[in-house]
């Protein structure tokens, strides 16, 4: 124990070494080396404090189906009223952001596409958008309007996904399968666009890997009338459904004033009366160009955010039509050749590799030609030193991407701000004092991915 002068007591700062600490960690010796095993006093404490109490402590989760991965949730419960909530994450940690240190500025897109799944594209551009700042360059106008159509398709996908795990979690089984139903026009869009379903690593700094197949105007264009078809069926399955509004209508209040609090961003946030849109309130790759709208609504409940979220898939066709109408000829990866990979890729007959026609240009080449194509691939380019930030609206909210260069190949650092992570905070001011049922049309509601939660 530290001392100080005399008549002034202990300094509180200094821990009595008396008293043990749940959070040390202990050790043992094993064939792989010393093993450490960190525990925490925080569960048993808890229950220590509730021993002989009518506050009971339930374990809700770990559960995965409207939170798009695996949460645990520490409730105490007077009866049937939630009166404590707490957020246990970390379950589908994978070290996204530090893995992009020890790999070159375009081979991070493979990592951070596969931290928000659902949405995948959108991190994928915030990571490009933010290299090409500290790059200093402007990618060509074609790739800025696939990335712009990528990303609305995507963000159905993302909201379909939402109000499918969402009906199911409350029983509204036919509502899950429509919505999955929907998602697979989504992912079938997605794979003849980009070649992939998920996780697609399409957007890389520069540009986009490739163009657009043939024919890919006609098949975007009939996703558009399938889905204009198809989105007005929510509302009639579940908006006027007495049974649907008892579970939404009222819950998972949060007015404007906690939202802004809490940093809360997205539909949430739109569901509380404030229009924040980064496409309008700071307009990026021509998104002032295009003409949309921003729904709100003042009544800040989990229906309010249903609504907006059907709402906000007829705005995205209405830029995804407009896209189709701006797609004119032109390149779609930056003419520098220092930076630009895979540069004038050409694919192969199985869809699989080159072509021969494209092996045999690289190969008939200059060996300089050869050997810097080699060194692009292997050890990347170098990006100026600095740090850019990059926000832009993904499906959940403001998703940013901050990253700082030494001057070197390779991120210093990469830092996500995933709206999931920030969204999840409110889950407390949401379902304390409500009902235990009522905990689950809230997280709904939130629609958070753990995978951008957790990273």
């Amino acid at each position: 124990m530290s001392t100080l002068e005399p008549g002034l007591g202990t300094d509180p700062t200094v821990a009595d070494p008396a008293t043990p600490d749940p959070y040390a960690a202990s050790s043992r010796e094993t064939t792989e080396g010393t093993v450490y095993t960190v525990t925490g006093g925080d569960w048993d404490e808890l229950l220590s404090e509730t021993t002989g109490d009518e506050r009971i402590v339930i374990n809700m989760g770990p559960q995965h189906p409207s939170t798009h991965g695996v949460l645990r949730l520490v409730l105490e419960i007077a009866g049937e009223t939630v009166t404590d909530c707490r957020l246990v994450i970390g379950y589908l940690h994978t070290g996204i952001e530090k893995n992009c240190e020890y790999r070159t500025w375009t081979q991070g897109v493979t990592f951070v596409t596969r931290c928000d799944y659902l949405a995948p594209l959108f991190t994928e551009t915030a990571y490009c958008m933010s290299t090409e700042r500290l790059l200093g360059i402007e990618v060509p106008t074609r790739a800025q309007v696939i990335r712009v159509l990528l990303m609305e398709i995507n963000r159905i996908g993302s909201h379909l996904v939402a109000l499918a795990t969402g009906g199911m979690e409350l029983g509204a089984l036919t509502g899950m399968t429509n919505g999955f139903r929907e998602r697979e026009e989504v992912l079938h869009l997605l794979e003849f666009l980009t070649g992939l379903r998920m996780n697609h690593a399409f957007i890389r700094p520069g540009g986009v890997v490739q163009d657009l197949p043939e024919g890919a105007e006609k098949r975007i264009l009939e996703f558009c009338d399938v889905m204009d078809g198809r989105l007005p069926g929510f509302h009639q399955l579940l908006t006027g459904n007495a049974i649907w509004q008892q579970r939404l209508v009222g819950i998972g209040y949060l007015p404007l004033d906690g939202c802004l609090s809490l940093g809360v961003t997205g539909p949430i946030l739109r569901s509380a009366g404030l229009a924040w849109d980064l496409r309008k309130i700071d307009p990026y790759l021509g998104y002032d160009q295009y003409e949309f709208e921003v729904p709100t609504d003042n009544a800040a409940d989990s229906f309010a955010r249903y609504k907006l979220r059907v709402e906000e898939m007829h705005q995205s066709l209405r830029i995804i039509r407009q896209c189709v109408e701006a797609l004119e000829p032109g390149p779609v990866m930056v003419e520098d050749a220092k930076i630009a990979w895979p540069a004038k890729l050409s694919i192969g007959a199985d869809g699989m590799g080159n072509s021969l026609e494209h092996v045999r240009k690289i190969m008939g080449q200059s060996m300089e030609s050869l050997i810097h194509h080699f060194k692009l691939v292997t050890e990347g380019f170098k990006v100026p030193p600095g740090q850019a930030y990059v926000p832009i609206e993904s499906p959940r909210g403001e998703l940013g991407a901050h990253l700082v260069s030494d001057g070197g190949t390779r991120p210093l650092r990469v830092h996500l701000r995933d709206p999931s992570f920030v969204n999840l905070q409110a889950a407390p001011a949401m379902c304390e004092g409500g009902m235990v049922s009522d905990v689950i049309a809230a997280l709904a509601s939130l629609d958070p991915v753990m995978g951008g939660c957790d990273r």
